[in-house]
């Protein structure tokens, strides 16, 4: 057997290629993949806390990694359900949580070191969620050395993201360059291991465990496809050279910068998002303005025929009868954390 660093530096590059990836599931029978895995858990603080079962860290040994391999060669390993606990949240509601036990960690964390090492160089670099070296200090730092000059920004949250994916897109995600069926088969029994509640079994039958350890890699694959779409080919380019994302960002741009040269009657026929320009209009008007002068309104509605052809919108800052004009640009970043 190779050593984990040299099976992860090749499945990197293929990932960096984003060349397909196949007959991964014997990587598993990798015992440097084990002690590695071990090495990044056990400190932490959940690894005395146990699942449906009383197994912990403690008790570890080289034996009881060498039958979980022998159970994964033949393919008899099984995932235990998680044990669901709720833990409070700040809105004064409750969060499902879920322990697996000791076992399923480990072999869950060697899922997450070969998924992330392969699928990592092919993220977007406006992702900064569950991703080594980001995080929400980067995610700030994007903004303030990209962003500079945005007015407008918005905010937006997958409600119960870990608990809404869909097995089946999952599944077809990673088969699209994953060609193992066998492995594939591991993931579709830890999705559908199932969680007890008050000691009873409930079927999972759509979402990844929240507080399992390979959840958030595999939320990152699905809402990769997301970050693929929101910075697709039809994107314009701003005026500060970087490319706008999102369909919200096409639609400002399109309707600003044609008009400041002059070409109003080309504005209005801008084809945005594969879309015409009435229902591109129609997109803006559910963007909430606060400004109530003339130029934050023509801004919001899209209403250029009260500008003369080659007369470009004035930028000036609040006076003093409250009237301010917006960065003629309507950049709207849409960085994901």
């Amino acid at each position: 057997m190779q050593s984990a660093a040299t099976v992860l530096d090749v499945i990197r590059k293929r990932g960096e290629r984003e060349l397909p990836l196949a007959r991964l599931y014997r990587q598993l029978f990798n015992r440097d993949l084990f002690l590695m895995a071990y090495g990044r858990i056990y400190s932490n603080k959940g690894a005395m806390t146990s699942g449906v079962t009383k197994e912990t860290v403690d008790g570890m040994s080289m034996e009881k990694i060498d039958a979980i391999i022998r159970a994964l060669r033949s393919e008899r390993y099984r995932w235990a359900p998680v044990k669901r606990v709720y833990i409070p949240k700040k809105n004064g509601k409750k969060r499902p949580l879920g322990l697996p036990t000791w076992s399923d960690k480990l072999v869950a964390e060697v899922v997450r070191l070969l998924l992330e090492t392969y699928y990592e160089p092919q993220f977007s670099d406006h992702s900064h969620g569950f991703r080594p070296h980001r995080g929400c200090h980067t995610a700030l730092n994007e903004i303030v050395d990209v962003w500079k000059g945005t007015h407008w920004f918005i905010e937006g949250d997958v409600s119960d993201c870990f608990g809404s994916l869909d097995h089946s897109v999952m599944l077809s995600i990673l088969a699209d360059k994953i060609r193992d069926s066998r492995f594939l088969r591991l993931i579709s029994h830890m999705l559908k291991a199932g969680y007890l509640e008050d000691w009873k079994w409930n079927a999972t039958l759509s979402g990844a465990p929240q507080g399992g350890v390979a959840s958030p890699i595999l939320s990152n694959i699905y809402l990769d496809r997301l970050d693929r779409f929101l910075s697709s080919s039809n994107c314009c380019p701003s005026s500060t050279g970087v490319a706008v994302e999102g369909p919200i960002q096409r639609i400002g741009v399109s309707r600003t910068r044609l008009p400041r040269r002059g070409d109003t009657g080309t504005a209005k026929r801008r084809v945005c998002c594969g879309v015409g320009f009435a229902p591109c209009r129609a997109k803006t008007r559910t963007i909430p303005a606060i400004d109530a002068c003339a130029m934050c309104a023509t801004l919001t509605t899209g209403s250029w025929g009260s500008l003369a052809p080659g007369v470009r919108p004035r930028r000036s800052s609040q006076g003093s009868d409250g009237t301010c004009a917006r960065n003629s640009s309507l950049n709207f970043p849409m960085t994901r954390r």
